[in-house]
Formats: structure tokens, C-alpha cells, sequence
């Protein structure tokens, strides 16, 4: 099967799956697992904060975050097509006690001045602003960039009005790597950030939250409050530090094969197609059937592809390219989408 529901379908490669077997391991809840606080180390010196934690999942990073930074009756403010506020269960009300502040993006992105009056004035029977929220790259609007400048302009604007702010950096690396930035210059002047391990970077589980030493230190708290303590984690640590110097700089050839994805499929009447920035395609289907269909009849001839998911419309499909998709891949998944909108008549 060609596989292109998303990056999380990743498996470990064989040299990846060596590092894990030889990995030194001891009891993490304990802090005695050397592997595990080696990744730690790493993730903190490339994003350029003082510390960073392993935790099992993107969502419990984010929402480890969330319970650091807020407190109960506050509110969030989110892009209305987030992750955090999507797709994560409504994590925030359950566990934290606040409630999301959703803004409208263009293509998942929002302004400084969407920022500002969003921020709820001192008056006692309002919520207050607890945290302002960032996705980059942005999932659901394609695996968009937040733009730099703009998300440096929101730093500054919710600094100045003592409100932290979190980036849901799950595809940072990506960002990054088609950018031509470090990954330290994406993340500056957040409060925490958090990336995910288990998309592009290949690992089969596992993300990192960043930010200071006293941050840290309370969201190792949260974390064991959310079942997240592991003991011998060092064997999926390993994972991370291998893709972490290995697998980093290859994004550029998911980014090359997405676009060459969206250009075959932008050839085929009855689609239009997004421009990707990085490893997410979007594809709207004009004429012929809808999402779901379509993907059926994909999965029936050996690719795998999802309707784009919430908040989407149900003519939208969504493709991932990643470490398991080759050019050849590419070009035999444009033939068959070109020859089920033909036989459907589109």
C-alpha cells in the first residue's frame, strides 16, 4: 500500500531500530534513564531553551503546557482549525479547567490585531486571557508556516500584556528545514513549545516540551498527573536521538515529493489543488465524488488517503508525504487519482 493518510504512519528504519535495541536504559520516573535525559538535553539545545520533557504524545504535550500555563476559568485563545482546539478532545475544559478563545485564520494563520481583541479587558466578570496558542507548521491548513514576522509581532503583543504564549510546534522541523532556519530561530521568545517525534522525524512514539527550567520542572508534575511517567523509555528515546541527527535535513525530499504530488494532481480535471510549503497536500474535488468516495475507491488500488478532516468540507482530501513515500510512489498515486475521476466521469 501506498500510504499517505500521514506522517504518523512512519515506521522505524533499520538503523533506527538498532539504536533502540542498544540503548542504555533505567527508571525515568526515577530521572535515572541516561537515554531519556539525553534526548532531553538535545531537544532543549536545538530549540534554544533551558529544558525540555519526553512525554508519549503531541496532545498530552500540548495540554501538559496548557495546565502549566493557566489557570482554571481562563480562557485560550486558539485558531478556530487547530489541533489543540479540533482534535484534542476538548483536553482543556476536562483537565484544565479553560475554555478555548477561537479566532478565524487565513489558512490557519491569525493576526496581531485579531490577537489584541480577542485579549479580554480587566473587568471581574470576564474570563481573563490565561495563553495565546500558535500551530506551525498548521495542520489542518495544509502544512502552512507561520509566517515569522507575524508570529513574532503576537510574541511581543502578548508579552507586553503579561500573557504567555505556547507553539503546538509538532512539524517545527519542517518548518525549519524548508525555510532554511534552525529550529531554535522558529521556536524564540515562546514560552514552550512542544514537537512531535512520531510524524516526520520517522520515530514510532514520542514528543518533546520545551521551555525554562522551572517550566519544566512543573510540567513533569502535570505530566505524572496525566499518567505520562514511563520507566524504561530510554529504548524509545533512542528512536529520537537517531532522528533527530539523522532524519532532520531529509524533510527537504518529503517537501520535494509533496510538491511534485500536488503538480501531477493540479493536471487533472475536476481538482484543484493547495500549493503545499511543506509535506501536506490539499486537494478539493470540483467535480466527480466526494471525499470519502474517492478515497475508498484510492484504498481498493492500493493508496491510503483521508478526507481532510474536521471543520473541512467533505469534497476535501488530504495527503501526506513522508519517509515512506518515493517519487515513484508520487507519480503511480497521480495515475490512479486520474483514473478514478475519469471513471467516475469528472
Amino acid at each position: 500500500m501506498i500510504d499517505l493518510r500521514s506522517d504518523t504512519v512512519t515506521l522505524p528504519t533499520a538503523a533506527m531500530r538498532a539504536a533502540m535495541a542498544a540503548a542504555e536504559v533505567g527508571d525515568d520516573v526515577y530521572g535515572e534513564d541516561p537515554t531519556v535525559r539525553a534526548l532531553e538535553e538535545r531537544a532543549a539545545e536545538l530549540l534554544g531553551t533551558e529544558a525540555a520533557l519526553f512525554v508519549p504524545s503531541g496532545t498530552m504535550g500540548n495540554q501538559v503546557a496548557i495546565a502549566c500555563h493557566t489557570r482554571p476559568g481562563q480562557e485560550v485563545i486558539v485558531e478556530a482549525s487547530s489541533h489543540i482546539y479540533n482534535v484534542e478532545l476538548g483536553t482543556m475544559a476536562r483537565f484544565s479547567g479553560v475554555q478555548p478563545r477561537v479566532i478565524p485564520g487565513e489558512r490557519g494563520v491569525f493576526t496581531p490585531a485579531q490577537v489584541e481583541a480577542a485579549i479580554r479587558p480587566d473587568l471581574y466578570y470576564l474570563a481573563p486571557t490565561g495563553l495565546v496558542c500558535l500551530e506551525n507548521t498548521h495542520n489542518a491548513a495544509g502544512g502552512r508556516i507561520w509566517p515569522v514576522g507575524g508570529a513574532r509581532e503576537i510574541l511581543a503583543l502578548a508579552h507586553r500584556r503579561g500573557i504567555p504564549v505556547h507553539l503546538d510546534g509538532a512539524r517545527i522541523f519542517n518548518a525549519a528545514v524548508a525555510l532554511g532556519l534552525p529550529a531554535r530561530e522558529l521556536a524564540h521568545g515562546f514560552d514552550s513549545v512542544m514537537f512531535c517525534l512520531s510524524k516526520g522525524l520517522g520515530c514510532p512514539v514520542g514528543s518533546l516540551l520545551c521551555g525554562s527550567g522551572a517550566f519544566i520542572a512543573e510540567a513533569r508534575r502535570v505530566r505524572k498527573a496525566l499518567g505520562g511517567g514511563m520507566r524504561q523509555a530510554g529504548i524509545l528515546a533512542a528512536a529520537g536521538l537517531y532522528a533527530l541527527e539523522h532524519h532532520v535535513d531529509r524533510l527537504a525530499e518529503d517537501h520535494e515529493h509533496a510538491r511534485l504530488l500536488a503538480e501531477g494532481l493540479a493536471q487533472i480535471p475536476g481538482l484543484s489543488v493547495v500549493p503545499p510549503e511543506t509535506n501536506i497536500v490539499l486537494i478539493r474535488i470540483e467535480r466527480g465524488p466526494d471525499a470519502a468516495t474517492l478515497c475508498a475507491r484510492l484504498r481498493a488500488r492500493g493508496v491510503l488517503a483521508s478526507p481532510a478532516g474536521a471543520g473541512t468540507s467533505p469534497r476535501e482530501v488530504r495527503m501526506v508525504t513522508h519517509l515512506g513515500i518515493s517519487r515513484r510512489d508520487v507519480a503511480r498515486t497521480v495515475d490512479l487519482v486520474a483514473e478514478e475521476l475519469r471513471a467516475a466521469g469528472a
